[in-house]
């Protein structure tokens, strides 16, 4: 299965904006990131993080292997790691 799909992903709720992934959040919220390119969103189906060196997926933090170019918080509240 391709990490990216429009099907299968929790509808948001909130602010439905896609942000420059150079303004991404560092290290601690769950993201949803996509290529855009042109008129077409390539979304990632499950929410990452971002990692030194690159995304990882935010509850195995096993690595993504994408460049996303945007991204915004994940629809079903954002996932903040408790300490």
């Amino acid at each position: 299965m391709s990490a990216y799909s429009d099907e299968h992903r929790p509808r948001s709720t909130g602010d439905l904006t896609w942000e420059r992934v150079e303004t991404a959040p560092p290290f601690d919220q769950d993201l949803e990131i996509a290529v855009i390119e042109g008129n077409a969103i390539h979304r990632v189906v499950f929410p990452c993080r971002r990692a030194f060196g690159g995304w990882i997926k935010a509850k195995s933090g096993e690595h993504v292997a994408v460049q996303p170019t945007h991204w915004r918080i994940w629809p079903d509240g954002g996932g903040r790691l408790s300490q």
